[in-house]
């Protein structure tokens, strides 16, 4: 399958601060590709080369077969871009904003059948057109750029944070939009720092850590829902006997057991299979319960090494290239 986007030996500096090192990125057509990393990685400095806000130190870049560089307003019609830090202003309501972006975009179809999506995408995600955007919270201004970027049902959408300062209703409607995207053969590249929403959403993921990828495959390979943070509550047991049941499990790290009550309150970390803690847990009185994914900064350093060591460390790659999606 063609590529999307190609990007080979990207490299990014700013005075005496290297943002990209020698960054290779394949996006194949019609996928949904999940970009990762913490704060401060680089994504964002990646995804602004692609629609030509910033330009490479060195290094190539493809989108949609063309040089951002030279591709001009024909090859930004074919993209749907969010921001990471989105700034909407004016006067204007939303709906005369969106049908200004409708009529400079040339958009796929009639003006007036994007205005028409305009409007379902704003009742899935709940805000009002109606209103000065001006006026708008943070969260329904993220909602007028989502819709901006999907309302022309662009070729390739890019997606820089998109779901920063949406409630997690919106954040799931927004989803079910991506995922409703590459059913209809767009291609989705998603930068986040979110785990879930890459879970859920992309085919394949790239890790980016201090300006390199660490590591790239599909969702499942990369095992990025194997590390877990857990506090629970039981009762009937005091902190000596919890510690002692606990502690010798598999993959249990960072365990606190304090006496609480009646029972003990304990958390731990838990790497890889959850199956030996919950049997055991099942012993005793579950009072309370609660399983968080780590941030992904604590989980790519789990699984890929600390950052620091990025300068010197080889690249991992767990291509999933060939694999069936």
């Amino acid at each position: 399958m063609s590529a999307a986007i190609e990007i080979t030996r990207l490299h990014k500096k700013y005075q005496q601060h290297t943002a990209l090192h020698e960054l290779d990125l394949h996006v194949r057509a019609g996928a949904v590709f999940g970009l990762i990393g913490p704060n401060g990685a680089g994504k964002t400095t990646t995804l602004r080369t692609l629609v030509d806000v910033i330009r490479p130190s060195s290094g190539t870049v493809r989108v949609l077969g063309e040089d951002p560089r030279h591709g001009g307003a024909a090859l930004r019609r074919r993209i749907g871009y969010v921001p990471g830090e989105l700034h909407l202003e004016g006067r204007a309501s939303g709906h005369r904003l969106l049908a200004f972006y409708a009529e400079v975009s040339g958009s796929n179809g009639s003006t007036t059948s994007v205005l028409r999506t305009a409007r379902d995408l704003a009742d899935r995600l709940g805000v009002d057109l109606d209103r000065p955007v001006r006026t708008l919270s943070k969260g329904n201004k993220q909602k007028v750029g989502l819709i901006q970027a999907f309302m022309h049902r662009p070729e390739l959408l890019i997606l820089d944070e998109p779901t920063s300062g949406l409630d997690p209703l919106v954040q799931r409607e927004f989803l079910s939009m991506v995922r409703e995207a590459r059913d209809a053969g767009q291609t989705v590249l998603l930068s986040s720092h979110v785990l879930s929403e890459i879970q859920q959403t992309a085919d394949e993921v790239a890790v980016l850590s201090a300006g390199r990828i660490v590591a790239e495959g599909d969702v499942a390979s990369l095992r990025l829902g194997s590390v877990r943070r857990v506090r629970v509550r039981i009762g009937g047991t005091d902190a000596v006997v919890a510690r002692a049941a606990f502690e010798r499990l598999a993959g249990v790290e960072a365990l606190d057991v304090v006496d609480h009550g009646e029972g003990v309150q304990l958390s731990t970390t838990i790497e890889g299979g959850i199956d030996p803690f919950l049997k055991t847990l099942a012993r005793y009185e579950v009072q309370d319960l609660t399983v968080e994914e780590p941030d992904l900064e604590e989980s790519v350093l789990r699984l890929y090494g600390d950052r620091s060591h990025a300068d010197t460390a080889p690249t991992t790659r767990r291509s999933s290239r060939g694999r069936r999606h």
